[in-house]
């Protein structure tokens, strides 16, 4: 039986679904922000310049350690949210203890290489002396709470899997507002200095962490199975890593980035790094709420993906663009013309060197977040880049038909059939030596792909045990089975209009998704 807080994403109109799904994923990640948030503004407030720029300069490293947990978040999310939209109960919730597991051994690995390497980290990005002792002292406590963070991470992932976004934004408020409070009560009451920033977050963040996983274990108790359910399996790591992978080192790459970027910053001195540091707070609250929007995005498409209700992806695409762009335009003009008064916030009266390093900060790069709320993610990028001459040389053909043999051929040519491997979009279409080696799913995959960069339409069908596609060409909707040809050597199933090797498990959704990549095709 389900819990009734958690949301079937499947079902009603798909943009009204993803504004109410979404809207308070936003706001538990404003109130994520808060954390680091209350902890800079207490410090610049509060405790002096110095402090600010020890915890801004701490607050750079700590990201490296972030994107993983938010690579375990993404990869955990999507995996159970496929799950959860197709009612596969038993697996959802190996899913959720192997991540659990798996994220346990993760965190002790980067908490002890943290410990170890926070004195040649801080040197390595040329802390200046006056700030080192606050910033090790700060860093030192945060990475005694990673496993809060981790598993407040996996548990937030959850919550969006089962399609609850309203809990962990109730958990948040909660605890980033409780924060604030202990913040000012550690730093201004018990003179704790930058101590009492950390230990207050520490402490806030443990006991929403503990709360939110209570709650995750309650619910998934709540999820009915008819037999018992495995602790671990590494099937389902496989896939939840395929997912955290590219996730963890995205964010990783950014995180180097901002870390080389620090480096530079605190050769200028505390002013400076003061003033960078408030203003990077107010940056990081855009773009860590367009890569939790992107997530709500992510639960929606995977549910819809797991119940096979294809047609709806398409409309959460075109819904997802004007939320962030929603989000771009308050932004924006915020940062652009009062933002002295937001920095104002972080720093003093007399913290004028700060301001101005501020306001020149945000009043660059403000501009630039339409840009990067829409963008196409890079690994998708490339592979459209990779396969365009195949698609310039396809274009040149006259007829669909010979397009989409073109293709075929390509395909052939490119990938190998192997049971088990599973390679996707990224790794099959990019620079490699010798064939990409994949089973039907990966073939009707990469074919579709193709087929969508040429405007051909083409969708994925399934049985209990195989995948291949149908196409529209010249007039008529008919089967592709690259996987099939390239294992046997022939082009038996190449636009073929009657498919009696393997029967199509959801019959009613192919004519839907033929109806709405071609409308009157099925007429």
């Amino acid at each position: 039986m389900q819990n009734q807080m958690n949301k079937d994403l499947t079902i009603g109109k798909p943009e009204t679904v993803l504004w109410q799904f979404c809207l308070p994923l936003f706001g538990s990640i404003v109130f994520q922000q808060l954390y680091n948030i209350a902890d800079s503004l207490v410090a610049g407030k509060f405790i002096g310049e110095n402090a600010l720029a020890a915890v801004g300069n701490s607050y750079e490293i700590t990201l490296i350690f972030i994107a993983f947990a938010f690579g375990c978040n993404m990869g955990c999310s999507v995996i159970v949210s496929q799950l959860f939209g197709a009612k596969k109960y038993v697996q959802l919730k190996t899913a959720v203890t192997t991540a659990c597991i798996f994220s346990a051994v993760l965190c002790a690995m980067l908490m002890l290489t943290g410990i170890l390497a926070c004195d040649s980290l801080l040197l390595l990005i040329r802390t200046p002396g006056e700030v080192f002792a606050d910033s090790k002292l700060y860093l030192d406590i945060y990475i005694w709470g990673l496993p809060f963070v981790f598993f407040y991470n996996i548990a937030t992932g959850i919550f969006s899997a089962l399609g609850d976004s309203r809990t962990p934004f109730y958990f948040l408020a909660a605890s980033s507002t409780s924060n604030i409070a202990v913040d000012i009560l550690f730093v201004t009451t018990l003179n704790m200095g930058v101590s009492g920033v950390a230990w207050a977050t520490f402490l806030c963040q443990g006991i929403s962490c503990i709360l939110a996983v209570l709650t995750i274990w309650r619910r998934l108790m709540h999820i009915g199975t008819p037999e018992k359910t495995a602790l671990f399996d590494w099937e389902i790591l496989k896939k939840i890593m395929v997912i955290a992978i590219p996730s963890i080192l995205q964010q990783s790459f950014i995180s180097v980035g901002n870390i080389l970027i620090q480096s530079v910053i605190n050769g200028f001195g505390p002013s400076v790094m003061a003033g960078y540091s408030a203003a990077v707070k107010l940056n990081n609250l855009v773009i860590t709420s367009f890569t939790t929007i992107g997530n709500g995005i992510s639960n929606f498409t995977a549910q819809n993906i797991g119940a096979r209700q294809y047609g709806r992806v398409k409309e959460c695409f075109r819904a997802g663009l004007k939320i962030v762009w929603c989000l771009c335009v308050p932004f924006c003009l915020l940062y652009i013309f009062p933002g002295r008064y937001l920095l104002m916030l972080f720093l003093k009266q007399n913290s004028e060197a700060a301001i101005i390093t501020g306001r020149q900060f945000l009043r660059i790069l403000s501009p630039f977040y339409f840009a990067v709320s829409a963008k196409e993610p890079e690994q998708y990028q490339a592979a459209r880049s990779f396969i365009q001459p195949v698609i310039t040389q396809a274009n040149q053909l006259i007829s669909d038909r010979e397009k989409v043999e073109y293709l075929h051929d390509y395909l052939c040519s490119l990938m190998a059939y192997d049971l088990k491997a599973t390679a996707g979009i990224p790794r099959t279409f990019a620079p490699h030596s010798g064939e990409t080696k994949g089973a039907c799913g990966a073939y009707a995959t990469a074919f579709s792909f193709l087929c969508g960069a040429a405007d051909i339409p083409c969708f994925m069908v399934d049985s209990t045990n195989h995948s291949w596609n149908m196409v529209y060409a010249d007039g008529q909707w008919l089967y592709v089975d690259v996987s099939a040809d390239d294992l046997h050597g022939n082009k038996n199933a190449l636009l073929v209009e009657a498919y009696p090797r393997h029967t199509d498990i959801a019959p009613e959704q192919t004519a839907f998704l033929k109806e709405l990549l071609v409308p009157g095709s099925t007429k």
